[in-house]
């Protein structure tokens, strides 16, 4: 499956990860590797729970690594530039 079709699927099925900045990094972008490697960045609050029960429903039919990050470790590591992190709704066909 190509990153465009992971993100659209993602997005579609997985409501909730619109509160979130949302990134798919890793082997997938050069469409290779089995894993999906996804970044979440945002609050450890309920929609952050929420956004857990809808990616564990979404890992019966992807093989996701899922990496969840607040604002602050996010900035702190840089690690969106470092890892070039591409955001799921830029992938999303309009």
């Amino acid at each position: 499956m190509a990153a465009d079709e992971i993100a659209a699927f993602l997005l579609g099925s997985c409501s909730s990860l619109r509160q979130f900045d949302v990134y798919i990094f890793g082997s997938t972008l050069n469409g290779i590797g089995e894993d999906i490697d996804i970044l979440v960045v945002g609050p450890s609050d309920e929609a952050l729970s929420q956004v857990k029960r809808e990616l564990q429903k979404a890992e019966e039919r992807l093989p996701l690594h899922i990496l969840y990050m607040e604002p602050s470790e996010a900035r702190y590591t840089d690690f969106v530039r470092r890892e070039g992190c591409i955001p799921l709704a830029q992938l999303c066909p309009k």
